[in-house]
């Protein structure tokens, strides 16, 4: 059905996820089990990193071991729920070097607004992880990539927690080079464009900002 999106099935992601889309998980919790499931998406989302060999001496003999090959990763967080996914990847990938990228929807057009963006220089040698909890209508997901692939970045993964169709759909579209790794497709979008079932806002769930 989807060409280039993995959805996981794990059983302890499924069990957090639920946790999350629960009204009565507060936001500290709600933003712990963010940065949990994160680091479990990770081992998906970074199967393809390409490795190299290097000569190394164990306590007992020379071997050849493999090793990450080239530059450290680039984590770019969507502005501002994006931040909730980031911490627990620099754990498993302490020199990645991470961007920012701000990008809000016009809740009347529904349409992406760009507000901010900082990379760092050598953005184009890295392969970059975008990551947003939430893939719903694609439009920012996809100014993200778009902004990306301007600065000469070509390996890129999206990484989200819940998506819709639509969106799942319009990245594949638009991005059909881009690899996407989510926890969950949901139904649909309503007509305010949130995803159904869903969790709500994961902004303002994970800083307790409603």
């Amino acid at each position: 059905m989807y060409k280039n999106t993995i959805e996981l099935n794990h059983p302890l992601i499924q069990h957090k996820v639920t946790l999350l889309r629960d009204i009565n998980t507060n936001h500290k919790d709600f933003r712990e089990i963010i940065n949990e499931i994160s680091g479990l998406m990770m081992y998906e989302a970074t199967r393809n990193l390409e490795l190299e060999y290097i000569e190394i001496q164990t306590p007992l003999e020379k071997m050849s071991s493999p090793i990450l090959k080239g530059k450290a990763p680039l984590i770019v967080p969507i502005l501002r729920a994006g931040l909730g996914m980031v911490e627990r990847m620099l754990e498993a990938m302490p020199h990645a070097k991470v961007g920012h990228i701000g990008v809000y929807r016009n809740e009347e057009t529904f349409e992406p607004v760009y507000y901010f963006c900082k990379l760092p220089k050598d953005a184009a040698e890295r392969n970059a992880f975008v990551v947003d909890p939430m893939l719903a209508t694609g439009g920012s997901a996809n100014f993200a990539i778009d902004y990306l692939k301007k600065k000469g970045v070509g390996n890129i993964t999206l990484m989200c927690i819940l998506a819709a169709p639509e969106g799942v759909r319009k990245v594949e579209e638009v991005h059909p080079d881009v690899k996407i790794v989510v926890c969950k497709i949901d139904r649909e979008l309503n007509n305010h464009r949130y995803i159904l079932p869903g969790l709500g806002d994961a902004g303002d769930r994970i800083f307790g900002t409603k």
